[in-house]
């Protein structure tokens, strides 16, 4: 159980970082592309590697598991947390996008009780109001400068907090790998469905830098451009199967926190490609919003050594 826990957790900081380097090569094609088109190619370059991996993981009859609906609807949830996240990165700075995201492993906590019946401490509800005083601090509503993308990001930490609960409560049947196919499948099938309905609709242009980067029509790609919509296939197979694999092997109120190692990251390709300084008020938002995950996360293992003690002490009174 202590293997899989540590190998949890180590799968879920190497995917967030994998994750984080698709957010600068969105983020450089966002002023020139639809989003549809940029996770349509993406998701292209991954099928045949996906298809590859699942074959030598669990083999493709897999794929055509009973739990078909249940792996649709989590693939189409996390398909619509993708989406309006890329949309927020085209309008807000890479740090205040990421760190707004990070309300994830709070809402992964908050809904484990209700949704898998893992038990939930006060405490920890506790920390995700911290965690929302951090949001507060961050995007100063009344201040002047509200920007509604950020409520894209929290969107989007929402439904992927619980596309990852819902990893949890299938992940006893279905593998990371057939989950990621899935995933790629919606992604796919999503980006064009929703290419199409704008396009039957007229619809090709917007004032807002995130609407624009949902409407905008289809274009033929320059070589550099296409490289970085391809190179996101590659990372996004990776990133995937890593993600899934650590909620699928570890509980996710104790995993869950380390989605945090990503902030990390997000600064520093802000500041490298985009020469993007974070506020002062990004920098304390975020700091409550971790802060509230690892004072969580610490909760959650004090009562987990709590309950095993006293399982050890009722064990041994038994005998």
């Amino acid at each position: 159980m202590q293997n899989r826990m540590v190998l949890g957790i180590l799968s879920l900081c190497l995917g967030v970082l994998v994750f984080s380097l698709q957010d600068p090569l969105v983020k450089a094609v966002s002023g020139g592309y639809p989003v549809t088109e940029v996770m349509a190619i993406r998701a292209i370059v991954a099928l045949p590697i996906l298809i590859i991996i699942v074959q030598a993981d669990v083999g493709l009859k897999t794929v055509l598991s009973k739990r078909f609906g249940m792996l649709t609807l989590r693939a189409f949830i996390q398909f619509s947390s993708y989406t309006v996240y890329y949309l927020a990165i085209a309008a807000l700075p890479l740090a205040d996008a990421v760190a707004l995201y990070f309300m994830a492993p709070l809402f992964i906590m908050a809904m484990a009780g209700p949704y898998l019946g893992e038990r939930v401490s006060w405490k920890t509800l506790a920390t995700v109001l911290i965690g929302l005083v951090g949001v507060l601090v961050m995007v100063r509503p009344g201040a002047g400068v509200f920007d509604w993308a950020a409520l894209l990001s929290l969107g989007s930490a929402f439904l992927y907090g619980f596309s990852q609960l819902m990893a949890r409560r299938i992940g006893d049947t279905e593998s990371s790998t057939v989950m990621a196919f899935y995933q790629n499948g919606a992604y796919l099938s999503g980006a064009i469905a929703v290419a199409t309905v704008f396009h039957l609709a007229g619809i090709t242009h917007a004032a807002h830098p995130s609407v624009e980067f949902l409407v905008r029509p289809w274009v033929w790609p320059t070589m550099p451009d296409f490289l970085k919509m391809a190179a996101c296939g590659f990372v996004a197979s990776a990133g995937m199967i890593l993600l899934s694999q650590a909620y699928r092997m570890a509980p996710a109120n104790r995993v869950a926190t380390f989605e945090y190692t990503g902030i990390l990251w997000s600064p520093l390709w802000g500041f490298l490609f985009f020469a993007e300084v974070p506020r002062e008020t990004t920098v304390l938002g975020a700091a409550l919003i971790i802060g509230a995950g690892l004072l969580a996360l610490n909760g959650e293992r004090r009562r987990g050594t709590a309950a095993a003690v006293t399982a050890g002490t009722v064990s041994g009174e038994a005998a």
